[in-house]
C-alpha cells in the first residue's frame, strides 16, 4: 500500500529501526531517535543494492517518488544509481572546496615530482601571484573567460605582453589539469588564444662582430674580479652552454680523461642529458677551477659559499664593470656569438652545431640518430672553435669564410 503524508507523520519510533513501504522499492526507515529515511532498494547484476534519497521532512514524499523515478531510469540505462550519487557527490565536494590557486598549488607541485627545472617552477610560482589576486579564491569550475581576459587586458595596456602571454598559458595549464582532476569541465583560458597583442620575438644581446670579440676576450683575460668568476667568464665562449648550466657545474661531471663534460638532464632546460666536448684551452681553465674550488662539488662556488653557485646575474654584472653593456652582450650571448661565427664559417654541419647547442629536435627518430651520427665533428669543432677563439683574443685578421656548409 503506497505511503501518504499522514501515515509518515504518525509514524512513531520503536526499539530498533523499521521500514514502511511505499512500493517500486521505495520505502521509509524509521530509527530508535525518530528520523525518517528515505531509502531506495534496487538490483544490479543479480545483486541487492540500496539507495539513500535523503531525509524526511526535508525531502518529501513527492520528491522522493521523483529521485526513485530518476533512479530507476538510470539504472535501466545501465547505470549504478549509487554509483552515480557518490560520483555527484565527490565531484561536488571537490569543486565546492577548490579554488583555482589551490589547483595552481597543486599543478607546481606536479610539475616539481616530476623534475622540472628550478628555474621553470620559479616562474610558475611568478605567474601564479599574477592571478591570485582576481581568481585566485574563486572556484576554478566557476570562472569565466571573461575574468581572465580583464587580468590580460591589463597587462596588454601596461605594455607587458610576454607578461600577458605566460598568464594566459599559465591558466590554461592550470584549468586542464582541473578537468583532468575532475575540478573543472572546461578551459575557459584555452578560449582567449590570441586575444590580446602577441609580443614580438627579442633576440637577447650578442656580440658577433669579429673585432669586438677580440676585445671581449681580452677584457676576460685581465678581468680584475674574483676568480671563480673570471674563469667562468672564460670558459663561456668556449662551451657555450646556458649560463645555469654553466654556473651549477659540478666536478662529478667532468672526466679530464675522456675531455668531456655531462650535463645531467636534471639541469639541462630540455631535460635531456647533453654531453659537451673540451678542447684542450676549456681543460686548461677547468683545471685552473680545479685548484681553485676541486675540494668542493661545485667548479664556480660563489665567493665565501662553497655549498652555493655563482649567483644568475654574477656574470652579466661581469661583463657590466667591463664596459659591455645590457644591449649589447649578456651572459647567454655567448650562445649566439658561437651560433652564428660556427654556421659562418661554412666548416661544420647545421645538425652538429644544433646538437652542441643542445636544442632539441623535434624528430624523436632523426635526434637519436644525430646524438650519435656527428660526435667526432663535434670533437673536432669544439677544438675549432677555441683556437678560434684564440686568434680573435690576439687580434689577427680574421678571411672571411666562403665554404658551403657540409652537406
Amino acid at each position: 500500500m503506497a505511503l501518504t503524508d499522514t501515515a509518515i507523520r504518525n509514524a512513531k519510533p520503536r526499539e530498533r529501526d523499521y521500514k514502511i513501504a511505499d512500493g517500486g522499492g521505495l520505502y521509509l526507515l524509521v530509527t530508535p531517535s525518530g528520523g525518517k529515511l528515505w531509502r531506495l532498494k534496487y538490483r544490479r547484476d543479480g545483486i541487492e543494492r540500496k539507495l539513500a534519497l535523503g531525509k524526511y521532512p526535508a525531502v518529501p514524499l513527492i520528491e522522493a517518488r521523483k529521485a526513485r523515478a530518476k533512479a530507476m531510469e538510470e539504472a535501466g540505462k545501465g547505470d549504478d544509481p549509487a554509483a552515480a550519487k557518490r560520483r555527484t557527490r565527490v565531484a561536488s565536494k571537490l569543486s565546492a572546496a577548490t579554488t583555482f590557486d589551490g589547483v595552481a598549488a597543486e599543478y607546481i607541485e606536479k610539475a616539481e615530482r616530476e623534475g622540472r627545472a628550478a628555474a621553470t617552477i620559479s616562474k610558475l610560482k611568478w605567474v601564479q601571484k599574477w592571478l591570485k589576486s582576481s581568481i585566485g579564491n574563486r572556484p576554478v569550475n566557476e570562472i569565466e573567460a571573461h575574468e581572465i581576459l580583464a587580468v590580460l587586458k591589463r597587462q596588454e595596456k601596461a605594455g607587458a605582453l610576454e607578461t600577458a602571454r605566460r598568464t594566459r598559458a599559465f591558466a590554461s595549464r592550470v584549468f586542464r589539469y582541473a578537468v583532468a582532476t575532475a575540478r573543472a569541465k572546461t578551459d575557459p583560458a584555452g578560449l582567449l588564444l590570441g586575444a590580446v597583442a602577441s609580443p614580438q620575438p627579442q633576440h637577447l644581446p650578442a656580440i658577433v662582430d669579429a673585432k669586438r670579440i677580440g676585445e671581449l676576450l681580452r677584457a676576460i683575460e685581465t678581468y680584475g674580479g674574483a676568480p671563480a668568476t673570471k674563469l667562468a667568464l672564460a670558459l663561456s665562449p668556449h662551451v657555450y652552454v646556458r649560463p645555469g648550466e654553466l654556473r651549477q657545474a659540478c666536478w662529478a661531471e667532468v672526466d679530464f680523461d675522456a675531455a668531456v663534460w655531462r650535463i645531467p638532464a636534471a639541469r639541462m632546460k630540455k631535460r635531456r642529458e647533453h654531453t659537451v666536448p673540451l678542447s684542450t684551452q676549456a681543460l686548461d681553465i677547468l683545471r685552473q677551477a680545479k685548484a681553485l674550488s676541486g675540494h668542493g662539488a661545485l667548479v664556480f662556488p660563489a665567493q665565501g659559499k662553497p655549498g652555493r653557485p655563482l649567483s644568475e646575474n654574477t656574470v652579466n654584472a661581469a661583463l657590466r664593470r667591463m664596459g659591455f653593456e645590457a644591449g649589447e652582450m649578456t651572459a647567454h650571448g655567448f650562445r649566439a656569438m658561437a651560433s652564428t661565427l660556427l654556421n659562418e664559417s661554412g666548416k661544420w654541419h647545421p645538425d652538429a652545431i644544433e646538437r652542441a647547442l643542445a636544442h632539441r629536435d623535434t624528430d624523436q627518430v632523426r635526434a637519436a640518430y644525430h646524438r650519435g651520427a656527428h660526435w667526432n665533428e663535434r670533437v673536432q669543432m669544439a677544438q675549432w672553435w677555441s683556437d678560434h677563439l684564440d686568434v680573435l683574443r690576439k687580434g689577427a685578421v680574421v678571411i672571411p669564410m666562403t665554404r658551403k656548409p657540409v652537406a
